[in-house]
């Protein structure tokens, strides 16, 4: 006798995909073909995922374009006028009406400023704020100690290294001091010495003429450096104006003489000055 076809169903052969008895409630799933590996097809690599998803996006732009295409071309160029001035607008940074707004706000600043400037400037000039500042000032320093001099009957100090009026120097004997070198002569960089010398009688070497032009002079001091016997110097006097240019120029007479005034001043300065020469 043959089974009947329910039964055929209702005892299926072990191992077969039916094997697994369900409700008569719910369907039985669908029955998948088996691998050919036998085993379930595995998932589509990440790259390739990540292409469909990039594929997709640019499919979804397209799609955006064409339909705001269509819309532009169904407004007319009304629509399109509006949108190129919206993208003006979005694209300006700050809108013009805030630009308007903050050029108000400066105008009314600076009016503001005006008039708290002349408002300032009339109190100033109507109450002397200026001269009673002024005033205050002056009282204020005049109980403080005093700090200039009653030139020219009060001088203030000197340095010992102070360069003034040239001098020509003699030795406690009464002779003088330069031998006709002319080291300063030569070293002078503005040219302003000139030196004439002759032998004496008794073999020495005196000048015969020894001139300054005052009027070039800087006063460096390098005549006084390079004088081997300290007889150029230049002394601590610095009172020698004059009203012709002619009397600026110094000849030989007119530095000893220089010299034998200032000759005290002179020699202490020398003498403090020792060490560091």
């Amino acid at each position: 006798m043959q089974p009947s076809p329910v039964q055929a169903t209702s005892s299926p052969q072990p191992g077969s995909p039916l094997s697994s008895t369900r409700p008569s409630s719910q369907p039985a799933p669908a029955a998948t073909s088996p691998s050919p590996f036998g085993r379930s097809p595995s998932p589509p690599p990440l790259s390739r995922r990540r292409g469909l998803s990039t594929m997709a996006a640019l499919l979804a732009r397209q799609a955006a374009q064409a339909l705001r295409a269509r819309q532009t071309a169904q407004l007319g160029p009304a629509a399109s006028a509006m949108q190129g001035h919206l993208r003006t607008y979005m694209n300006a940074g700050t809108p013009k009406r805030f630009k308007e707004d903050e050029e108000k706000e400066q105008l009314a600043r600076e009016i503001a400023k005006d008039w708290s400037a002349v408002f300032e400037r009339s109190i100033n000039t109507l109450f002397l704020t200026e001269m009673v500042r002024g005033l205050m000032l002056t009282l204020k320093y005049f109980f403080e100690r005093k700090v200039t001099i009653n030139y020219p009957f009060e001088k203030g100090p000197l340095s010992p290294r102070f360069r003034g009026e040239h001098a020509l120097r003699r030795y406690e004997s009464g002779e003088e001091r330069c031998i006709a070198c002319k080291l300063c002569e030569a070293i002078c960089p503005a040219q302003a010495i000139t030196i004439e010398a002759e032998e004496r009688e008794d073999g020495s070497r005196r000048t015969t003429r020894y001139d300054i032009d005052m009027t070039k002079c800087i006063y460096c001091g390098f005549c006084q450096e390079a004088c081997p016997v300290d007889a150029i110097v230049e002394g601590p006097n610095f009172e020698f104006a004059t009203e012709t240019h002619e009397e600026l120029l110094y000849d030989k007479e007119k530095l000893l003489e220089n010299g034998d005034r200032w000759e005290t001043e002179i020699a202490e300065n020398l003498r403090s000055e020792s060490l560091y020469r």
